[in-house]
């Protein structure tokens, strides 16, 4: 049985090493249009700022690592046609011939592309000009090319989502002037506007100009240099500003066009229609990763392109091109980003997001220190509890707070709490581990939880 995943990143490759694990015998092979397999896309912001000092080092396996589990590699090579009847994809090798590769199972796990908003001059201008997208290695590549032959000593980065905040840190690393531009109403929008003013306060502190409402029209080359124009959305006050280097990251959308052209049913979002079991309806063809359709755990289907989701979606769809019949068990959106000195995190429902799911939402504010006061170095965590007024679940939390306040461990309680159905007042009864000098009687999530179960008495 030969079975052949497209693509080469976290739903690909994991699809494939899950094969292999259960039958070592099965051939299994993984096409992907470029030379890196395997890649932390994640990890790029990081190299950009010198943390990770080489970039084969953000590979999660080495080809050779991947090789010696039985993966065969078919790399820069492009799938262009899947024939269904003929069990065979259609695909150009590095030197642009056509060939056919077999399969008896198939995993499509094409991934996510850049969006690109409408901004003038964003497609007569690229890399040569100092103007990037950034999702690949490839693109890493470009902008790490620009930092080293430019004199550059300024940026504006279009979009304050979590690539966006990263690089914004990467570059003011790398003693580049950041110009961080938002057309919503504030940096993060994945977390209610209060937290988000917390991120902007940090990203400020550090010398970041920070521009929200403001929506970005055009960019030109004038003087040797690069002109980005905009204006805000709510006064309209021009934004003009002469740069070294553009980053344009304003999220992703999937790419689908490959399973699309073959037949499969795409969402309302352009996602790939899967069951839990990652099956597209087309015979013996699974997909997986941020070209695919979520099963949220509290919102049911939508579309939510996440690392740690690609990796658990592809392990099933591997599994399951094999004979299995696994189910994914489904996402409830957990988030982390470190800005600076500053971690933010989400996890579930925000009241907007939940309220056309059917629930009744009140969401609670508190803040508490992340260890017992009288421990040196205690320190402040703003917290956001979600809950349902109808039957008290957990819908949500949001957390900020310095690194050492431990908000990613924190925000993962709140996540398995969500995962497994508990109610805001059962995070409360929690047994979590205390100590004075890492944790209070009393978690951070847990004094949230207590002032949302008092407001919800009152509502």
């Amino acid at each position: 049985m030969h079975l052949l995943a497209i693509g080469g990143s976290d739903g690909g490759i994991s699809a494939a090493l899950r094969a292999r694990e259960i039958d070592p015998g099965v051939d299994v092979t993984v096409m992907l249009a470029d030379s890196y397999p395997n890649f932390s896309i994640c990890g790029i912001p990081y190299l950009i700022s010198g943390d990770v000092t080489d970039w084969r080092h953000l590979a999660h396996r080495s080809r050779p690592d991947i090789e010696a589990l039985g993966v065969q590699l078919m790399t820069d090579t492009v799938a262009r046609r899947i024939d269904i009847e003929g069990h065979h994809v259609v695909a150009t090798g590095p030197d642009g011939r056509e060939q056919r590769v077999g399969y008896d199972r198939l995993v499509v796990a094409t991934g996510a592309v850049p969006a690109r908003p409408p901004i003038d001059g964003l497609g007569r201008l690229g890399p040569a000009d100092g103007v990037h997208l950034l999702h690949t290695i490839g693109d890493t590549f470009d902008i790490l090319d620009t930092l080293g032959e430019r004199d550059v000593t300024s940026a504006v980065i279009v979009g304050a989502g979590y690539i966006g905040l990263e690089m914004a840190e990467a570059l003011t690393a790398r003693g580049v002037t950041v110009a961080q531009v938002e057309q919503l109403p504030q940096v993060l929008p994945t977390l209610d506007p209060a937290l988000g003013a917390l991120v902007g306060d940090e990203l400020r502190s550090h010398g970041v100009g920070v521009h929200t409402s403001t929506r970005i029209a055009g960019i030109e080359r004038k003087d040797d240099r690069l002109v980005v124009h905009g204006a805000t959305t709510d006064t309209n006050e021009v934004f003009d500003q002469a740069t070294d280097l553009v980053l344009v990251v304003a999220g992703v959308k999937p790419d689908t066009a490959l399973a699309a052209d073959a037949g499969a049913t795409l969402s309302a979002a352009g996602a790939i229609v899967v069951d839990r079991h990652m099956r597209t309806g087309l015979p013996d063809i699974y997909a997986a990763g941020d070209c695919v359709i979520t099963h949220h755990v509290l919102l049911g289907d939508t579309y939510l392109p996440l690392g740690t989701t690609a990796h658990k979606q592809g392990r099933v769809a591997g599994e399951n091109a094999l004979g299995a019949n696994r189910a994914f068990a489904g996402s409830t959106g957990t988030q982390v980003v470190k800005v600076f000195d500053l971690v933010a995190a989400r996890t579930g429902l925000r009241d907007h997001e939940a309220i056309p799911a059917g629930f009744d939402p009140l969401t609670v504010a508190a803040t508490a220190d992340d260890h017992k006061a009288y421990y040196p170095g205690a320190q402040t965590v703003h917290v956001r509890i979600t809950g349902d007024t109808r039957t008290g679940r957990l819908l949500g939390a949001q957390l900020v707070g310095p690194i050492p306040t431990a908000v990613h461990k924190r925000v993962d309680t709140a996540a398995a709490a969500i995962f497994t159905g508990l109610s805001v007042a059962q995070l409360s009864d929690l047994d979590l581990s205390y100590t004075p000098p890492l944790g209070s009687p009393w978690d951070v999530l847990q004094a949230g939880a207590q002032t949302w179960e008092r407001a919800a008495a009152l509502h």
